[in-house]
């Protein structure tokens, strides 16, 4: 669905945090825009999100709430992102099963979206949890803060503004996804890119515990800094903008205006401008380096993690292609398959288990297996807008259908199919869709050919 307004015969849910009027669409129940938290403007701006109180009127839920994005980062991007003005964006959605009977309570699976901490918009129809409604799943979608306001780490400013919006998401979930036939004891946290970052980070958080229960990180780096790393790239925003690199300096522009300054800043650079505006260690949130984190923390979260193939080092030949994985020197290896085999190395003691997968099937538009094609098939949601252009005409709804039934079964309780990860070389892995192998149940290869970054992330942990 593309469209803001959900159509449909209006539906009525109780919760504790007030009334709200979702739609009955198909055979889900749809709830847009509910807001967990006040509005983070004024005074409220640049500090940890307050929780919203009962809803004193009820709620039209009929249509996706504003995003955090107002300036999308490139004029197009692979997953269509639409940006929606608003205060509110603190607001999460739900799609549930249309049904009241024994099946219930279903599981939960709480979407984090990506866009590198700058970007990005849970209203993107490729997150329609449509899928998983049909499959016993509430699926709940989140917007937080990101960029400058939800990760710039500002004197006087609490770090990790972001992640802090993550955590009141979830317990917003705990104390009402009940009303909406979700079970709260059988949460499972999941998201992609900046999203599967923010998996990873949640779990190795200490503040994380009993929020969820099961975790999913698909292309998600190890991505943290330390309180100083951002100072030279808020030095250069605070001197474009026109004003000094604080609170209240950056407190006087807009949303719209930072994040436009942003923009401006990294195409000055050829978009080479480091990734510093993520979660921040040394608080009470990341205490600890995020891979310090996950050899202590999250160890009774069952954890299913991959990435694609070629993430951005796509539009080769396939030979070329080939040559490049084996010497290991990619983006792809460096910052995303290596956290994969840094994170089952770090939770190799870890008793839930750690799951590796390798999306594996080459788009015929952007070239391999490319960041964020992996997602229409996850959610088996290939007919969403946005998808021919980035997938081609024809992507393989057998993928869809395998891929979409393990992470269902996943938030469903059940163990992966395949042999756990135990932060070794050569460890299992389920492939999806690669080149000449078949669409089976049982498609199961290693992690990756043997590559420098892979060998050197398992010698780290």
């Amino acid at each position: 669905m593309d469209s803001l307004d959900t159509p449909g015969e209006p539906v009525t849910v109780h919760a504790p945090a007030g009334t709200i009027i979702g739609r009955r669409t198909g055979r889900g129940r749809r709830f847009l825009g509910i807001p967990y938290a006040e509005a983070p403007t004024g005074a409220r701006r640049f500090a940890p999100p307050v929780r919203r109180g009962r809803l004193p009127e009820p709620f039209d839920a009929s249509r996706h709430g504003a995003t955090s994005q107002r300036v999308p980062l490139y004029a197009t991007t692979t997953i269509p992102e639409p940006s929606i003005p608003g205060d509110d964006v603190l607001n999460l959605g739900i799609v549930t099963p249309d049904a009241d009977d024994d099946r219930m309570p279903f599981p939960v699976l709480v979407w984090i979206h990506g866009g590198g901490y700058l970007a990005g918009s849970p209203a993107s129809p490729w997150y329609d949890g449509r899928a998983f409604a049909r499959d016993d799943v509430v699926c709940v979608t989140v917007g937080y803060r990101l960029g400058v306001d939800g990760f710039a780490p500002l004197d006087g400013v609490l770090p990790n503004l972001g992640l802090r919006d993550l955590l009141l998401a979830l317990d917003w979930v705990q104390e009402n996804i009940a009303a909406f036939g979700g079970d709260p004891d059988r949460v499972t946290v999941a998201g992609q890119s900046a999203g599967g970052a923010a998996v990873l980070a949640l779990v190795s958080s200490p503040a994380g515990g009993g929020r969820f229960h099961r975790a999913v990180s698909l292309s998600g780096a190890i991505l943290d800094v330390g309180t100083h790393a951002a100072r030279d790239l808020l030095e250069r925003l605070g001197h474009r903008l026109g004003v000094p690199p604080t609170r209240t300096g950056f407190g006087s522009r807009t949303v719209e205006q930072i994040q436009q300054a942003v923009i401006d800043l990294r195409t000055e650079r050829g978009g080479d401008d480091r990734l510093v505006l993520v979660p921040c260690v040394g608080d009470d949130i990341l205490p600890v380096p995020i891979a310090d984190g996950l050899t202590v923390q999250g160890h009774d979260v069952p954890v299913l993690l991959g990435a694609t193939g070629d993430e951005f080092d796509g539009g080769l030949a396939p030979e070329a292609r080939g040559a490049a994985r084996m010497a290991g020197t990619r983006v792809t290896d460096t910052l995303f398959r290596s956290a994969c085999a840094r994170t089952a190395a770090a939770r190799r003691q870890a008793p839930a288990g750690t799951w590796l997968y390798s999306f594996e099937w080459p788009s015929p538009v952007l070239g391999g297996a490319a960041h964020c094609v992996d997602i229409p098939f996850f959610f088996d949601v290939l007919d969403a807008p946005g998808v021919p252009q980035a997938l081609g005409p024809n992507p393989p709804a057998e993928l869809a259908t395998l891929m979409h039934a393990d992470l269902a079964g996943f938030v469903h309780g059940q163990e992966p199919a395949w042999a756990r990860a135990t932060g070794t070389l050569g460890d299992p892995a389920r492939e999806y869709g690669r080149p000449g192998a078949a669409l089976t149940a049982d498609t199961t290869g290693v992690f990756d050919p043997v590559t420098r970054a892979m060998t050197q992330a398992a010698e780290r942990c």
